[in-house]
């Protein structure tokens, strides 16, 4: 079944938007095929504010009909406690709210981004969006990020090359508590690596100290840059580590 073929059989539907590269070219496929849909963000302590904007802006552009809804991910002990499952916790959550809002809008069917390359055995949220029977037109229809990221700049969306950007408490080791103050910490320092040219990194929280996790070709600009970066993010941790294995590489 090709993505035509799967909305010809699904003509209504709600639609998770996160403002990142699947689920914006899903709501731009749903838009282009003429299904009566609306798009759901979910604003929680988890997403950094550009996440936020670039949805606001994709809906926009595209003219797509956008919800934002609050949720408060901390006020769950099962997901401040940082467990080994915390995604799922999380996953129901965040679901259980666009699902409560979409039926009170009249749609009865959730769509989500999750695509073919995404693996659904090492994501314990993957488990809570199969409970919650929400449907993933990009996996069904096997287009894997590769696919989405050309068919998504074939048709000149400013997402296709947004680098995929896990949510702040990945940055947290597991069971760990998570607080506002460390997710707060962790998107002003990655908001400063931004500014200064970084991609496709993470800062990583590890007792105290933050881990910078950045690919290979950008350890020289770090040495260049160590001590504005030491200076900077010394407001929020105690001390700066490069992790000498490159982002991507095997340890």
């Amino acid at each position: 079944m090709n993505l035509n073929e799967f909305f010809g059989q699904h003509r209504k539907a709600a639609i998770a938007f996160s403002g990142g590269c699947d689920s914006a070219f899903l709501c731009y496929s749903a838009r282009k095929n003429g299904l009566e849909f609306r798009a759901y963000y979910v604003k929680a302590q988890f997403q950094p504010e550009f996440e936020y904007k670039d949805a606001l802006r994709f809906a926009k552009e595209y003219g797509i009909d956008i919800c934002v809804i609050s949720a408060d991910v901390l006020g769950d002990e099962n997901i401040a406690a940082n467990p080994s499952n915390r995604c799922y916790y999380c996953k129901r959550k965040v679901f259980s709210g666009i699902l409560k809002k979409a039926r009170e809008d009249g749609f009865d069917i959730i769509f989500d981004g999750t695509n073919a390359s995404d693996d659904a055995g090492d994501r314990p949220g993957m488990k809570a969006l199969t409970e919650m029977k929400v449907l993933s037109p990009l996996r069904i229809c096997g287009l894997t990020k590769s696919d989405v990221r050309t068919l998504s700049k074939e048709a000149g969306l400013f997402t296709w090359n947004k680098p995929a950007y896990a949510c702040l408490a990945t940055r947290i080791p597991e069971g760990t508590r998570i607080t506002d103050e460390l997710l707060r910490n962790t998107e002003e320092a990655e908001g400063f690596l931004f500014s200064l040219g970084f991609s496709d990194f993470r800062v990583r929280y590890r007792d105290g100290d933050a881990l910078l996790q950045l690919q290979k070709e950008q350890f020289e600009a770090y040495e260049k840059k160590r001590q504005l970066i030491e200076e900077e993010l010394g407001k929020y941790y105690k001390a700066v580590r490069l992790d000498p294995v490159p982002r991507g590489a095997s340890a």
